[in-house]
């Protein structure tokens, strides 16, 4: 039988057993289920999956799903062939795109401030650079998807939008934080301004916001950095009334991560509540849908749901896909991504982010005059850095480890997000920020000339050892900026050259930014994973526009020699990846 119709038949089973049936990932019988996705999808038309569900409709989906319907039955078992899928894709679809407007900022401007502070003139020549960037991601959602949402799988925000680019077409959440901070430190105050406001309208449309701008996310999110993009704009404005319009939104969004992805947990006879990522949908995910289809062979029904539901909360974590998720038979963090258990995992990055967003809440009440409002936030995050203590922190080891729900234990393997509390300043005790100094010194993660790795484990996942990511980066060398020993001061600045010099270097010998770097080459964009790196690249701009803002009078772009002969093709290449 085909694959399609025993997932459905299954699906029709368990209802009729009354056993539990999942949402789809949305509701449209085009971009989210439905014979047209499946069979346009297991055709391999297209390199990248989320091709297709980037598409424009040019006529209604009912006129679509007929016109499908009627051409599945001239052919044998209903199966269209890949030219007739083609042909029906040519006249039913439009490409990727049409959906933004040309736009680009108009608060962009030559020259803002902070190039002033960066004393490398070769560094200050790339910053510059970087700050032209902005122009390029700038993006701006046609009309029609508000009048006409039926036909694109865009999720419609009223303000433009800077993007992380290449295949990631529209706007991103966690991506967004780095992206508006680099923003205002670019003086692009107003652009800024509009992407936290679009985050606001989905918040209050959704009750959250959705992994990213399409309609195939609306039912997972990402780490839930809103509060701390309010309070980056606010430290850079001062604007109260804007603070005080935003607050309903910022609560509205942490009561959705209480209350639908928090677990209990009981250490030494006390019960504490810390939160997860969580997404119960059983079915693959559109943008991703043959390497969901075909990781799940062979799996009975419950295990294949599981995994596809864990895969989502892996998407919605940010760290999709990693070694660090994989949870095999004897619980050891060893397996594959088929064995990717993200739900039964209490991460410590997550509750670290949860922590600053709680401590940052009550600073806001406090601002606006509200000391009664704040403390119930100050009592929660209290009450959350006594659960990482009591759950994730590991006083031998000296850092904190995500928790395992299955096993009830540590995991002890290293990743950046081990240290993740010393960024959120979620910790009780001073030592406990040297100790994890101590660690980090001690894990074997900082032997690599061009920054952390994500893990210290090569599984071909993207999360995984060699890459590093920008936000990884920040954090960390963020939280041992604000430690106060020199010593935990002076690795936070060696971090940050190191990352400074690859990134410089990946552009001079390609001229673009990349979304991940390998640690072991000198300038090398990262791989693996399912798709090829792509550049662009929002996150990566903030980071390096926020580094070399805070250590520019004394980051240096080095002696090294950059292979210009390696310059025009992939220059080239860089370039059609960012079209």
């Amino acid at each position: 039988m085909h694959s399609w119709m025993v997932f459905c038949f299954s699906s029709a089973a368990l209802l009729a057993s009354g056993k539990t049936v999942f949402p789809p990932p949305c509701d449209s019988e085009i971009y989210c289920t439905g014979s047209i996705l499946h069979q346009v999808q297991k055709a391999k038309l297209f390199d990248d999956d989320k091709y297709f569900v980037d598409m424009k409709l040019k006529v209604t989906p009912d006129v679509i799903l007929m016109a499908f319907h009627n051409l599945s039955n001239e052919t044998p078992n209903k199966t269209v062939p890949r030219a007739k899928l083609q042909e029906f894709l040519s006249v039913y679809f439009e490409k990727p795109g049409t959906e933004f407007e040309s736009w680009t900022p108009p608060d962009w401007r030559d020259k803002p401030k902070f190039l002033g502070g960066i004393a490398d003139q070769k560094l200050r020549d790339w910053a510059e650079k970087i700050h032209n960037l902005w122009k390029s991601l700038g993006r701006k959602i046609h009309a029609g998807v508000k009048y006409h949402p039926e036909l694109y799988s865009q999720i419609y925000v009223p303000h433009p939008v800077v993007v992380p680019g290449g295949r990631f077409r529209e706007i991103y959440y966690w991506d967004s934080y780095w992206v508006i901070n680099g923003l205002l430190l670019s003086e692009m105050t107003d652009t800024a301004h509009g992407m936290i406001q679009n985050f606001l309208h989905l918040v209050n449309r959704y009750g959250f916001i959705p992994n990213g701008g399409r309609i195939y996310y609306e039912r997972r999110s990402q780490p839930p950095f809103l509060t701390l993009m309010v309070e980056s704009y606010y430290q850079a404005t001062k604007d109260k009334d804007f603070l005080r319009a935003a607050l309903p939104a910022l609560e509205r969004e942490y009561q959705f991560w209480m209350q639908n992805r928090s677990a209990a947990v009981k250490v030494n006879g006390t019960e504490h509540v810390l939160n997860r990522y969580h997404v119960r949908v059983g079915w693959p995910r559109p943008e991703s849908y043959i390497d969901d289809l075909e990781l799940a062979e062979g799996l009975t029904d419950d295990r294949r749901d599981q995994l596809w539901m864990d895969l989502k909360a892996g998407a919605e974590s940010g760290w999709d896909f990693t070694s660090r998720w994989y949870r095999d038979g004897d619980g050891d963090g060893s397996g594959t991504l088929r064995e990717t258990r993200t739900s039964q995992i209490l991460p410590t990055d997550l509750n670290a982010l949860l922590c600053l967003n709680e401590k940052t809440l009550a600073s806001f009440h406090r601002m606006l005059g509200d000391g009664d409002s704040a403390a119930p936030y100050d009592q929660a995050a209290a009450r959350r850095r006594g659960a990482m203590e009591s759950v994730l922190w590991d006083a031998e080891r000296g850092a904190w480890f995500d928790y395992d729900l299955m096993t009830h234990s540590k995991h002890l393997e290293f990743y950046p997000s081990n240290l993740a509390p010393i960024w959120a300043q979620c910790y009780s005790r001073p030592e406990m920020g040297e100790r994890a100094v101590r660690y980090l010194k001690g894990s074997g993660a900082l032997r690599f000339p061009n920054g952390v790795p994500t893990s210290l484990r090569e599984t071909g996942q993207q999360w995984d050892y060699p890459n590093a990511w920008p936000p990884l980066q920040h954090m960390l060398i963020n939280g041992l900026s604000k430690l106060p020993s020199e010593d935990a001061k002076q690795l936070a600045f060696d971090l940050a050259q190191r990352w400074i010099k690859t990134n410089w270097l990946a552009y001079m010998k390609y001229g673009a930014m990349f979304e991940k770097y390998d640690v072991n080459r000198d300038g090398k964009p990262g791989g693996g994973g399912e798709y090829g790196v792509q550049a662009g690249f929002g996150w990566t701009n903030g980071v390096a526009l926020q580094l070399l803002d805070q250590y520019g009078a004394t980051l240096t772009s080095g002696s090294r020699r950059v292979f210009s002969g390696l310059l025009l093709p992939l220059v080239i290449s860089a370039t059609l990846m960012l079209q």
